[in-house]
């Protein structure tokens, strides 16, 4: 089955790094600067416990190194599995094969 494309960021890293410094420093509501970024304040929030998380300033989830980790080792664990399905069909054909041969 083949998969979409990846998954594009809509906002820069740049833009992230200084959403998050503005939110911080600003003294405004993060209401207000996701309105003034336009974007929604769920994202932003979003961003903000992220941020702290690789931070180490919170320890009720995941970093984002922890996150790719976990991703690529899903990825890995589920190429394993269709090797592993392929291998037992191979050899149930070739047992069967060789049965046939006697």
């Amino acid at each position: 089955m083949a998969r979409a494309s990846r998954h594009v960021q809509p906002y820069p890293p740049e833009f992230r790094t200084e959403a998050i410094r503005l939110a911080r420093t600003s003294g405004k509501s993060h209401r207000q600067i996701a309105d003034d970024l336009g974007m929604t304040s769920e994202t932003l929030r979003i961003w903000l416990k992220q941020a702290d998380l690789d931070e180490g300033k919170r320890q009720d989830g995941l970093t984002s190194d922890e996150q790719e980790e976990l991703r690529r080792l899903r990825r890995e664990n589920r190429i394993l599995r269709e090797e592993r399905e392929i291998l037992r069909k191979a050899a149930a054909f070739f047992a069967r094969e060789t049965d046939s041969i006697r």
